[in-house]
Parts: C-alpha cells; structure tokens; sequence
C-alpha cells in the first residue's frame, strides 16, 4: 500500500500535529559525528506518546477493513520529505503538495522544518475523492485529526508548495531510490587481534562458594543485569488486558484476537561486548538469543527485524563491522529459515575518533495460537509440595568467557573470542521449548544469557519469590568443567525449565527425540525462600532482591 496512484486521488496527513521535535534527528544522526560541541550540534528528540500510537493504529485498522485506503505510508524519518517522496516514487504518477495546509503543534515552524519534522504518529494516506467522507467519519470516530495536503497528479514529479509559491519540483525515484550506492573502503581493525589475543584464562577466578556466592549478588546488582522496574513501570503494560507476558520476562506477548486467544511474541537483544570482539559472531548472537527468548515463552519464531548501530562508515574498521554484521544476520537468518522483515541503520555513533561499540541489535517476532499456553519465565510454588516441579538444564556447557558479565564486573576486562553460536542448535532447543509450552510440559522457561546460569536461576527465582535447589554434580562431570564455569560461562544454546513431576518422562522423551542435551539440576523450593546451589552456597531471596532492585533507585535518585 506504500504508493501513491490514481490522479487525481487526495493526499492526506492524519494523526498528531506537526512540532518541532526530532528535526534533523535521522538526517543528522545518520550522517555526522559529534564532536566537543556535541550538545549544540544534536538535534530535538521526538516525543513519543504510545497512546496517541496506539489510537493511531486502531484507526488504520479501521480504514483498511473499510477499503478507503489506496495507498498509505508512515511518517518516520526525514518526516514529511520521506514520506511523500516514497509515495509518490512507488505510484504510477506525481504529486503535489501544500505544506502550508500541514496541522502545527509549533506555529514558528520555518517551511523546511515542517518538511523535515519526525513528530511522531504520523500518517499519511492516498484516498479516492469519492472515499474521503468515508475516511473522515472514521478518523473523526477515533478523535484523530486529518487534514487533505495534496493530490496525485499524472506527472512524473513531486511539487511541494507554500501557498502559491513552488519550494520543491524533484522526480521523487531520485530522491527515494536512484541515491548513490556507497562502495566505501574495509578493513579489519588492526586493534583486533590484540584485543582477542587479550583472554580471559588468566582472570582470577572464585575458589569457593562464599566467591561464587559474592560473584552472583555483584552480577544481579550491575547496570547491565540489575532490576528495570524502575523503568518499566512508568509506563501501563497492561492497559487493554491484551498484555499476556511482559519484563522481567524473557519477551513481551500480547494476545491479537480475544476469540481464539492467538499472540504474538517478541523479543530484542544485543551484546555489544561480543560484537566489539567479533562482529560476525556478535550479530549472530544477538539473533540467537531473540530467537531463544520468542522460543521460552513458548511462540514459534517466524521473523527478524534488525537495528543496526555502528561509528563513522568512513572509517575502514567500522565499515568492515558493519558489513560483518551483516553477514552474520543474513547467514544466520538463513539457518534458522526466519526471513528479516526491515529495520533501520544508524552510523556515524561516535565522538571525535572514539566510536561506539558495534551494536546490530535485532528484534525476533513470534507467534501462538493460544496465550493461555504462554511460559513464564519464573516458576510458581505448588500447592502438594515443594519438588513437584524439577528443574531441567538444557544444552551443554564449555569454558567461554570472552566479553561475558563476570568478566566485565568482576575484572572490567574485554577480550578473546564470543562464546561460539550454533544456530542449528538453537532451532533445536526452540523446538523443544515450543513444543513442551504447547504440550503443557513447560511450566516456566528461562534463557540462559549474560551471567550464565548462576543469574537465570536466581531471576527465574525471583520472578515469583519462589527459591530451589540445585545440583551441579552431574553436568559438572557430563560437561567437564567446575562449578564457576557451570555458573557463570556464556554458552549458548541453552535454556532452564521447570517441568511438572508428572510431564518429565515425556519431556525427556522429547528432548531424546530432538537430540538436545538435558539435565535434572534440581527442584523448585516454595518453603525455603532461598537459592539453594548445594555444597556451594545459599542465598536467601531477600538478600538477592535486594542487591537486584536497588540499584537502579540509587543511580537515579542522586540526579
């Protein structure tokens, strides 16, 4: 529907009013560095209001099922520039428009910073003459405002006026899609095989349990790891009822049809301490780890979208991150057979010479057909007793610590390889994780990430208040590796489950029959109040709550 056709078809611009807010955000950030003078370079935010979103999107919901929509598209960056001039490239003729017929929130708004305004939810829609009344009852029944800015003309340009006067007469396909195709110069950093020569090995490491308990609480209190409900509860997560999961759990589902209860589920990740380390893997591990969290709350992963965050492309290191990256998500994508939808690029993140971390984070989209089958990924206490739901460790453990948590808290160090990422493995565990939520064997299904297993369990722990105990003697012994490396390694692949005692013979059966790595580690605890790591440590659950949710508080509180 992205096009704008039929002459003499009507233009119109409907949703929030125009501001001054995220002028030059994309055009700017996508194409310039800071600098010392940063702060007076840097372009408004935009102003978000996912309520106004929200209605917006019922509204286009509206309009479609009605059929009074011929073309359609979203006002993102480069506001209205963009949006017109992709209309009109995609359609079968022209355009022409009147910016000063454009609805201001801000009425000092110059004539190019309406063009260039990223005022959010923003539509704009090609109607048929004959349809406009139509449209307009159904945008004044959802109390959107929407305005008539233009038409379709049977010439082959995009004509923007003010008033009478012409500012703009461009073919729109130049400015849409005949823009200059970049070959620019790549190399691998020369900084690189240093900084993964540079290995964990030789990090000191915990010698016993009080260390191993100490290294846990450091972990769930750091930025990175600690509690966002600071965050998250700003905003109503809930509003609607249609929010089935949401944080702290592994993805966000929300029911989209009241009568069948089918959901869809999603997921974004990224570690960009793995991709400063390599970005090929970094990129797939990302995709990795979006796709396993979509799995343990029990949708099936169909699709990717992608946010590619990188310093100057100019810059032959960072091209070559970038183009790495790429890689790794296409080629992933291909494994795991989940197509990538869209997305965005933002370059030039950087200060002076210093860039960020390359950061291509993804976003991995799933569905279910009933919500009501959802995992959760903390689990409950029983009514008939403490161990009526095991524990299972799924998928192996190696010694891999390169750009992990520990590593960062513990010693701030970064360095050596990523943990390795097989993605025909991760198809595997998601199907096992996907078929035990359907089948009802999965009670709750937590993934293992940053802080290795050691924070999955205390997070699927606390999600609920409800503490267990764990055995680490055998997958010692399976994996060939200590109890740190068991606790705090960031292998992939890997996932915890808690599974009613009368589902684990068909539960393993299932994990037999797909060829995933499984292991009893324990059971769930809703007397003890505690993390239970047997012959190692105990860690009451308010201590661990403790250390969890208060940091975010402290760091905010003292602005």
């Amino acid at each position: 529907l992205a096009k704008a056709s039929g002459v003499g078809n009507l233009v119109i611009l409907f949703g929030a009013k125009t501001g001054g807010d995220g002028i030059g955000g994309v055009s700017v950030l996508a194409s310039e560095t800071f600098d010392a003078d940063g702060p007076a370079k840097r372009p408004a935010v935009q102003v978000g209001d996912p309520f106004a979103e929200k209605v917006l999107i019922e509204c286009c919901l509206d309009l479609y099922a009605a059929h009074v929509v011929d073309g359609i598209q979203d006002l993102g960056g480069a506001g209205l520039s963009c949006a017109t001039s992709e209309l009109a490239s995609n359609g079968d003729g022209g355009m022409r428009i009147w910016l000063d017929r454009v609805p201001l929130r801000d009425a000092s708004l110059r004539v190019e910073e309406i063009l260039m305004s990223e005022s959010q939810e923003r539509m704009m829609a090609v109607v048929e003459p004959a349809k406009l009344e139509e449209f307009m009852a159904i945008t004044r029944r959802w109390d959107v405002e929407a305005t008539v800015v233009g038409e379709v003309t049977d010439g082959k340009h995009l004509e923007i006026f003010w008033g009478d006067e012409q500012i703009i007469d461009v073919p729109p396909r130049s400015v849409a899609h005949d823009g200059p195709i970049y070959n620019r110069p790549m190399q691998r950093p020369a900084y690189l095989a240093a900084l993964q020569g540079n290995v964990p090995d030789d990090l000191a490491r915990p010698a016993d349990g009080e260390g191993l308990r100490a290294a846990l609480l450091s972990l769930m209190a750091s930025p990175n790891l600690c509690d966002k409900s600071w965050i998250t509860n700003q905003y109503d997560r809930y509003v609607m009822g249609n929010t089935a999961l949401a944080m702290p759990d592994d993805s966000g589902v929300v029911r989209v049809d009241e009568e069948t209860g089918r959901g869809v589920a999603i997921s974004t990740d990224c570690n960009s301490r793995y991709a400063q380390l390599d970005p090929y893997a970094g990129a797939q591990l990302a995709l990795a780890e979006a796709y396993r969290n979509v799995a343990t709350a029990g949708a099936t992963p169909l699709a990717i979208s992608d946010c590619l965050n990188f310093g100057s492309p100019e810059d032959p290191g960072v091209m070559w991150q970038f183009a790495e990256a790429v890689r790794g998500i296409a080629q992933g994508c291909r494994t795991l057979g989940i197509p990538v939808t869209g997305g965005n690029v933002s370059l030039y993140n950087q200060t002076g010479d210093v860039a960020i971390h390359p950061t291509p984070l993804v976003a991995v989209l799933g569905v279910m057909d009933d919500v009501a089958r959802r995992t959760p990924s903390g689990w409950k206490a029983t009514v008939s007793g403490q161990s009526d739901q095991a524990i299972y460790l799924l998928g192996t453990t190696a010694d891999e610590f390169g750009g992990s948590a520990w590593t960062q808290v513990a010693h701030d160090h970064l360095g050596g390889l990523p943990p390795r990422v097989d993605l025909a493995r991760e198809r595997q565990l998601g199907e096992i994780l996907v078929g035990g939520s359907r089948d009802g064997l999965v009670a709750a299904a937590h993934d293992l990430s940053e802080g290795g297993l050691a924070v999955a369990l205390a997070e699927a722990s606390l999600r609920n208040g409800v503490g267990a105990q764990i055995s680490l003697d055998e997958v010692c012994e399976r994996d060939g590796v200590d109890a740190f490396t068991l606790l705090f390694s960031e292998s992939t692949g890997r996932a915890i489950v808690a599974v009613p005692a009368t589902a684990e013979a068909r539960f393993t059966d299932l994990c037999k029959a797909t060829g995933v790595a499984h292991a009893r580690i324990g059971v769930v605890d809703g007397e003890a109040g505690a993390l239970d790591v047997q012959g190692h440590f105990t860690l009451p659950l308010d201590e661990l709550r403790t250390a969890h949710t208060s940091t975010l508080p402290a760091v905010f509180a003292s602005r």
